[in-house]
């Protein structure tokens, strides 16, 4: 049985705020592969073995009193070096905040999750050739004495050029109920699945779950080939119903992909909604509860695609996270498009189960850290090699980033981190584990002389930070070197230009309306 909650939760508050180094020993000290002089590098495959190098679990100790989102107050503590979560490839996060932007108004902090503004963002890390992950780190000084930021990197395979994957079987928990009649919902959701049904392969399974007051299967595990018409009559009869019983739709889902599941196929449930629940089960742990076993033993990911100005971005995002999936969020047609066309089908595929990262930092270069973000994430750092606690579930095709602000000793120049990943097959559910290395002769001297692609993950970096800060500036510590939004819009549209790429743009227009509003 997994166990994510209790125990992984406890040292939540070491990542998400300042982690206080004391050590002076080696004691923490761990070399991983060799450097070979650059600022990244890559180690062979490892399991179990945990005389490898790779760095170690640190024991526990004792982590003092925390809020309730897990962060933690100034105190002092034992030296902890070591930073560990569990991957996450969710961007609803910075596409809400962008439509909540657009319409004139700030996001709650709380809405602000700053990984999932950096993993929206298009990165051009080194690919590895079969499943697994490539690992590359990097990065730059700020004008701050003493501290860079530093850029922990994972990327996946790209997804089979010829189409090749396992066959999917796509279970979809459609919202009907009245809060979806608004524009930009189950219109959208039902021009994105009818365009969907006609890009999936003859070989790819749908199954089609309504929910309002109750939930109904509208259309069991269905294969397309021979029964696109049939699928497209299901998805154009939904219509708008009652109230909001999400819990019934995703229990109704899971019992769905269980009843219609397929061996050797990518089973999963597509969740589409708003997630204003109003009635029923509404507690997303007490929904999760329910379909746990189904979810455990045959393997089922969830994902999450919200909708609608108004969108319960809590509930969405803790579903996906415990059922092992992710969630996007999309307001107009062309990402819809984007989501259910192009990135649906083409990353349906897993490539790693349960991926959880781990970064070292040497005690002899290092005084302090702080992780940007996955505050939700954590996992703790003597669960990094306990395949029963969950990770992240990741397909081809996608990158994960995780940047540090951290505070070096006077004129250090040697090695300070290691950075390593584990991952189970996604078939055999064996273990394996990847590093690389940062040395700090390698840092850029500024982060504006970086890579454009570096310089991009601070601009979403700090552009988060800005708007956790603006609505609670005791509770968040401004990230080092952070310019005014003025400043940083500027800099997104330089990079925009650039980098050519559409996205950034988006970025800069954002920031600028922040600007405007804060």
């Amino acid at each position: 049985m997994k166990r994510y909650g209790t125990r992984t939760r406890r040292r939540a508050g070491r990542l998400g705020g300042t982690l206080t180094a004391l050590a002076a020993a080696g004691g923490l000290l761990l070399t991983g592969c060799s450097a070979s002089g650059s600022g990244s590098s890559h180690a062979e495959d490892s399991s179990m073995d945990k005389s490898s190098g790779f760095p170690a679990p640190a024991p526990p100790r004792p982590t003092g009193d925390e809020d309730e989102q897990g962060l933690r107050e100034d105190t002092e503590r034992a030296p902890d070096l070591l930073s560990t979560f569990a991957l996450d490839v969710d961007t609803a996060s910075y596409g809400y905040t962008r439509r909540v932007l657009a319409e004139g108004r700030a996001p709650e902090p709380s809405q602000v999750r700053p990984e999932e503004f950096v993993n929206s963002f298009r990165q051009e890390y080194e690919r590895p050739d079969g499943n697994g992950f490539s690992v590359s780190v990097d990065g730059a000084r700020t004008t701050e004495d003493d501290w860079s930021l530093v850029r922990v990197g994972l990327a996946t395979r790209l997804p089979e050029e010829s189409g090749e994957r396992p066959p999917a079987a796509l279970t979809f928990v459609v919202d009907v109920s009245g809060s979806m009649s608004e524009p930009g919902r189950l219109d959208l959701a039902k021009r994105s699945l009818g365009v969907m049904t006609d890009r999936l392969r003859d070989d790819d399974s749908v199954a089609l779950v309504t929910f309002s007051d109750e939930a109904e299967t509208v259309l069991p595990m269905t294969r397309l080939g021979g029964h696109r018409e049939e699928i497209h009559g299901a998805v154009d009869r939904l219509e708008v119903l009652g109230s909001t019983n999400l819990g019934a739709g995703v229990e109704n889902g899971y019992a769905t992909a269980v009843e219609g599941l397929r061996e050797g196929a990518t089973n999963r449930v597509v969740l589409v909604s708003d997630a204003l629940a109003n009635t029923g089960d509404t507690d997303a742990d007490s929904i999760l509860e329910k379909i746990d076993s189904s979810r455990r033993e045959y393997g089922i990911t969830l994902f999450g695609v919200g909708v609608g100005s108004d969108y319960g971005d809590a509930l969405m995002e803790r579903l996906a996270d415990r059922g092992d999936g992710h969630t996007v969020y999309v307001s107009g047609e062309k990402e819809a498009r984007e989501v259910f066309c192009e990135q649906l089908p083409r990353h349906v595929d897993l490539t790693a189960r349960d991926a959880k990262a781990q970064v070292a930092f040497d005690p002899a270069t290092v005084k302090e850290f702080r992780l940007v973000g996955y505050e939700n994430r954590a996992v703790a750092d003597e669960d990094f090699r306990d395949d029963r606690v969950d990770g992240g579930e990741v397909g081809p095709g996608h990158t994960v980033t995780a940047l540090y602000a951290v505070r070096t000793a006077p004129g250090a120049s040697g090695h300070l981190a290691t950075a390593t990943v584990r991952w189970l097959d996604p078939e055999t559910r064996t273990p394996h584990e990847r590093s690389g290395q940062l040395e700090g002769a390698s840092l850029h001297e500024s982060v504006r002389s970086a890579a454009p692609r570096f310089q991009v993950t601070v601009a979403a970096a700090y552009f988060a930070d800005a708007l956790r800060r603006s609505g609670d500036a005791e509770r968040y510590r401004p990230l080092p070197g952070t310019p005014g939004l003025g400043r940083l819009a500027d800099q997104a549209e330089e990079l925009a230009d650039r980098t050519e790429d559409p996205a950034v743009g988006q970025l800069a227009d954002a920031v600028r309306q922040a600007d405007r509003l804060m």
